[in-house]
């Protein structure tokens, strides 16, 4: 999501060209099947990725965020 300069207003939304979540910050860009893409994660980028190689169905696991693992 873009706001207005003044922070009054949403200039445009912005959605991730994979899945198409609202994008609040920069996102990522990426080249994908040569073409420059926005994403919202790397975890888009790998996805979009495989289906470009021809994957019909991708299995890209998903991030684990706030799982410590103990030594």
């Amino acid at each position: 999501m873009r706001f207005s300069d003044n922070g009054y207003y949403i200039e445009r939304y912005v959605k991730c060209d994979n899945c198409g979540m609202l994008i609040y910050e920069d996102g990522i860009q990426a080249k994908v099947a040569e073409e420059e893409k926005l994403f919202c994660s790397n975890w888009c980028i790998e996805w979009a990725e495989a289906r470009a190689k021809g994957v019909d169905e991708p299995r890209i696991p998903l991030p684990r965020q706030g799982i410590h693992e103990t030594a």
